[in-house]
């Protein structure tokens, strides 16, 4: 399956257009954030910005603390030192069902999918955080409980449509190819109309086409609703097409903070990561 189309239907997202890739207006700044398990330094002194309507890309090595970032960002993990500035505000510490009432939506490496669950319900689960009513009214489907199921399907069903998941929605997950589990996954997260995207490796997996259909639906959720989005991804090719900006982490450390081609260009990150044979025929 190709990658949206300008005229994919369904706007799903409550930002109406990107405020632009020129502006200075920061969404997310991680503060010298440092976290360490039983004395292993999983991240030292981590600062960087990303700025609203951006994509910044964390690339690195296995194990250079990339996952671990993301999972401070979004409240899994409490760091010993530093700190998250989202949308203006300080945290120390935030927890994950905090962090998605805020705007942040989170994808993983591995799928945290529900199997025996349809793809629907799937991506039902992602507006979780956003329900209002009481287990009492949930349980007797009263009061305002109708109200929101029909609120909640509509933006299922329009963010399904805008990924082309519409014949999977009544299967159950397991039974869909590994691609398509992905798009789920994606769903899922993009249902809350988050402000901050996370995406985890979002191609792990996938064969050539199927990571380059993933990138143009990556690219156009950013273009066409504005939606900022910090990813990780070994795929330097896919990185330098995508990314407005890039961060590269070595060992727990920020090693570059740039541009794509400053970054390309950077003898650290040539040494740490890319190889010194990287853009030679």
């Amino acid at each position: 399956m190709r990658p949206p189309s300008s005229t994919a239907s369904g706007a799903f997202i409550a930002a109406s257009s990107p405020n632009g890739i020129g502006s200075n207006e920061v969404l997310l700044e991680t503060k010298n954030i440092s976290l360490a398990f039983k004395g292993v330094t999983a991240l030292s002194g981590v600062t960087f910005d990303v700025r609203k309507s951006e994509i910044c890309a964390l690339i690195g090595p296995n194990g250079a603390g990339k996952s671990s970032l993301l999972n401070v960002i979004n409240g899994i993990y409490r760091a010993q030192s530093g700190e998250i500035v989202f949308d203006g505000r300080h945290f120390r510490k935030m927890t994950p069902i905090d962090a998605a009432r805020r705007g942040i939506g989170r994808t993983f490496q591995h799928n945290e999918l529900s199997p025996r669950l349809s793809a629907l319900d799937n991506v039902l689960t992602g507006l979780a955080s956003r329900g209002k009513t009481t287990s009492c009214e949930n349980a007797f489907r009263i009061g305002r409980d109708r109200a929101e199921r029909q609120h909640f399907l509509a933006l299922a069903e329009k963010v399904v449509a805008f990924l082309g998941l519409q014949k999977h929605v009544h299967k159950s997950v397991s039974t869909l190819p590994y691609g398509i589990q992905k798009r789920v996954d994606l769903a899922r997260a993009l249902v809350s109309e988050p402000k901050l995207l996370l995406l985890d490796e979002p191609m792990a997996g996938m064969n050539q086409d199927e990571k380059q259909d993933m990138r143009g639906i990556v690219s156009e959720v950013n273009s066409r609703f504005g939606t900022t989005i910090v990813l990780i991804e070994h795929d330097i090719g896919i990185v330098m097409q995508l990314a407005h900006h890039i961060v590269v982490l070595d060992y727990g450390r920020k090693i570059a903070d740039g541009t794509p081609e400053q970054v390309r260009n950077n003898a650290d990150v040539i040494k740490a990561y890319l190889g010194e044979n990287y853009g030679r025929d």
